[in-house]
């Protein structure tokens, strides 16, 4: 009976052995098998894009489908262990298939990259040029320019103008891919209202130019001048003839006044003897408004006027020669004469 009961503790000890090692491989497949869903799936580089309202479930599918992970349920078990389920931000994660599970999910807490385009608005270009830029850059140039013709969006603007020409700062600009139209323009506006400082403001009103004649008077500039360095030359001459009640005489305000570019303008067609709110020719004083969108050299230009000749004397005129030099004169018989030894 001894031997009997002997017996049956062997046998209850083998049984004992069997599960223990049974469930010792069993822990081991378990711990093998979410090793390997947790290491890297091998995937090439994947850039995804998080969009508002997207879930953790519905990316981590999206990772699986692109083998940046292997299990999609095990990047979401590992990012709610790590209590950043809730992490998600709109934007872009540069991710590939070299990274673990781990390494995906700390990625995808971590701060998101902000899709940007770049758009350049050139200096002195008109704001029908404007939409067009847009338009290549993906956006909707016709909802651009239904903006654009919005004068309330700047303080400076006058209400009787038919948009915002003069008031949209150029310069290269990021905006998200679905920025709205409106706030795009907004932020052009904003933009140039920052060369509006109270000092700034201050010495236009000391040369008897309000914000909006400071910009007028700058866009002219932008058009006439071939670079930066004449803008000081040119702003310092149309000064001049403003204090002393002589036209103004410039091309680029007849042009705009026709609707057409600069070469177009015809002579013999009487271009310069129609009269328009912009011609500079037939009226006197500053145009009816800006005739384009002038960048930051044009407007110092104006507050920085070199109004002198080398002797003294106000410059009254200029003459852009072949070869790019300006020659300016304070006599209409100096200009002719230029005119004629170097046009």
């Amino acid at each position: 009976m001894t031997r009997l009961r002997g017996g049956r503790s062997s046998v209850w000890a083998r049984v004992l052995l069997i599960l223990l090692v049974l469930l010792l491989l069993a822990a081991l497949g378990a711990f093998l098998y979410v090793r390997n869903l947790s290491a890297p799936a091998g995937g090439a580089a994947y850039t995804l894009e998080v969009k508002p309202g997207d879930t953790l479930g519905a990316v981590a599918r999206e990772l699986q489908d692109n083998t940046i992970v292997k299990s999609a349920d095990a990047l979401r078990f590992v990012m709610r262990q790590n209590g950043t389920a809730g992490s998600l931000k709109e934007g872009l994660y540069d991710l590939d298939g070299t990274l673990s599970v781990q390494g995906v999910a700390d990625k995808l807490a971590g701060p998101a990259r902000i899709p940007v385009v770049n758009v350049t608005v050139p200096e002195g270009k008109r704001i029908r040029d404007i939409p067009a830029i847009f338009k290549k850059a993906g956006f909707d140039g016709a909802a651009i320019l239904s903006a654009l013709k919005d004068p309330s969006l700047s303080k400076y603007a006058a209400s009787t103008q038919k948009n915002l020409e003069g008031f949209v700062f150029p310069a290269t600009y990021e905006f998200r891919p679905k920025e709205t139209p409106r706030r795009i323009v907004e932020t052009m506006v904003s933009r140039m209202n920052d060369e509006f400082t109270p000092e700034r403001v201050a010495q236009a009103k000391s040369l008897d130019l309000s914000v909006r004649d400071w910009v007028v008077l700058a866009s002219m500039v932008q058009a006439e001048a071939a670079n930066d360095l004449e803008m000081p030359i040119v702003a310092g001459v149309f000064l001049n003839r403003i204090k002393d009640g002589i036209a103004l005489g410039s091309d680029p305000t007849v042009a705009y006044g026709l609707g057409k570019d600069l070469p177009e303008l015809d002579r013999s067609a009487g271009d310069f003897t129609k009269d328009t709110p912009y011609s500079t020719y037939t009226r006197m004083g500053l145009p009816a408004g800006p005739i384009n969108n002038p960048g930051q050299s044009a407007l110092q230009s104006v507050l920085n006027a070199n109004r002198k000749l080398a002797d003294g004397r106000d410059a009254l005129y200029f003459l852009h020669a072949a070869g790019g030099k300006i020659y300016v004169n304070h006599t209409y018989a100096e200009h002719l004469r230029d005119n004629e030894r170097y046009r």
